[in-house]
């Protein structure tokens, strides 16, 4: 058995409570492929949040723990004083209240002007576009440190008619500015100049993990068995920091494919937190809030009720998982009816292991271990489960991919266009 025994504890957050109402869910828009976050479109404010008890600044202060230094807190409340509008609502200082409970990390984002943003990107030129989301165009650039470093970015500009706003903007910046990690894209500034709203990351090559998955190019190299559950490995630690080292935890809330950015050896990078949330705290088991997310990611407690948990983020890993085990959208019109939803296609065949094999990306061409994919297909199945409940924590999650990574390494697969063939004994991995 081997990778199911780590599969014991339950991270905390406990199950949903029962519905009183259906709540429709709602899509956000897609994001770059290059980068990811959300947008403001805001004037520009001189009034300080920090001035009032409601104010993110004062009740940071109050509230923030986990070693932070007050220094460091000041930094934090003199960044959203900067990117906060004069209109703003008290919702958006609430929630930015929340984001600086977090209390640890410091202010790493720089503020850069339009005209330094402007040159970068040669004026925001066609030929430096690099694709469009739901927060706006996203320009390649390149920036000048003070040391005389070049460094490549990529820059988000607002689109004014776009689908995200000042919300999404400031729980970008917070968040990024706390909760540095290898896994998280990097956040190297922003600009609010005059009426301007930009984010500033750092330029992952690769693009997303949905340019090397879903819907390839003819001729195009498929992602191999072992980069592919690296990647996975690396997303779920990046989940694994928002639930366990941030306190309190963060619920990422739009964990999918096209926002796994990869880095030039393909490392996992988790971008476009415009929609995340501050976790529950003290005896409180969800945070109740309006479904956002994307089509077929979100788990069904949260579409039903719009109870979130980090059961919830476990359940999106599972389905972007899945796509990686087999290289099928989550949702695929182009199919057959009865293959379109790939969660709903999968259901039965994680029952019959004689069909684990015809589970498996056909571009593998069957160069992937057996029992590997087993394996994989085990925890894709137990993170998928309806009941919020029995899902495992994302740090069991994290723990058996290691597992399966090392391995998957030390297991030869099959030879290329050979089939993996079941074993003879079907108690060997039974979940």
């Amino acid at each position: 058995m081997g990778i199911f025994c780590c599969f014991q504890s339950d991270n905390g957050d406990g199950g949903p409570a029962p519905a009183s109402a259906a709540v429709a869910p709602s899509s956000s828009s897609p994001s770059s492929s290059r980068s990811g976050g959300g947008g403001g479109n805001k004037k520009k404010s001189t009034s300080s949040i920090a001035s009032n008890g409601n104010g993110a600044g004062a009740e940071g202060e109050r509230s923030h723990g986990g070693g932070s230094s007050r220094t460091n807190n000041d930094n934090l409340v003199n960044l959203v004083n900067e990117i906060v509008a004069e209109s703003v609502s008290y919702r958006h200082r609430h929630m930015a209240d929340e984001i600086l409970k977090i209390g640890k990390g410091k202010v790493t984002a720089r503020a850069f002007t339009y005209g330094e943003l402007s040159e970068a990107t040669g004026g925001f030129r066609a030929e430096s576009l690099l694709g469009e989301g739901g927060f706006g165009p996203v320009y390649r650039g390149q920036l000048m440190e003070k040391a005389g470093n070049v460094v490549e970015a990529a820059v988000k500009k607002l689109d004014r008619n776009g689908m995200q706003g000042t919300r999404e903007f400031l729980v970008e910046v917070l968040m990024l500015s706390l909760l540095e990690h290898p896994n998280l894209v990097t956040l190297l500034g922003y600009c609010t100049d005059a009426d301007h709203r930009m984010l500033v990351y750092e330029y992952m090559p690769l693009g997303s993990l949905e340019d090397h998955l879903l819907d390839l190019p003819p001729g195009a190299s498929a992602l191999d068995w072992t980069t592919r559950m690296r990647i996975a490995q690396g997303a779920a630690r990046g989940l694994e920091h928002l639930h366990d080292a941030a306190s309190p935890p963060v619920i990422y809330r739009d964990f999918k494919a096209s926002n796994i950015l990869l880095d030039r050896s393909f490392q996992a990078r988790l971008s476009d937190f415009g929609l995340a949330k501050v976790g529950p705290v003290g005896d409180k088991t969800h945070v109740s809030t309006r479904v956002m997310g994307t089509y077929g990611y979100c788990a069904p407690e949260y579409v039903l009720t719009g109870k979130l948990t980090t059961c919830s983020d476990v359940y999106s890993f599972g389905v972007v998982f899945l796509e990686i085990v087999t290289g099928r959208r989550v949702i695929d019109l182009a199919r057959l009816p009865d293959e379109q939803n790939l969660v709903q296609w999968a259901a039965p065949r994680f029952k019959d292991k004689k069909l684990f094999a015809e589970m498996a990306d056909p571009l593998l061409r069957g160069a992937y271990p057996t029992k590997g994919l087993y394996q994989a297909l085990a925890i894709a199945a137990m993170c998928l489960q309806e009941d919020a409940t029995m899902r495992p924590a994302i740090s069991d999650v994290v723990t058996a991919l290691e597992y399966l990574t090392v391995a998957g390494a030390s297991e030869d697969p099959p030879p290329p266009q050979q089939l993996a063939q079941p074993p003879e004994d079907d108690d060997d991995q039974r979940a």
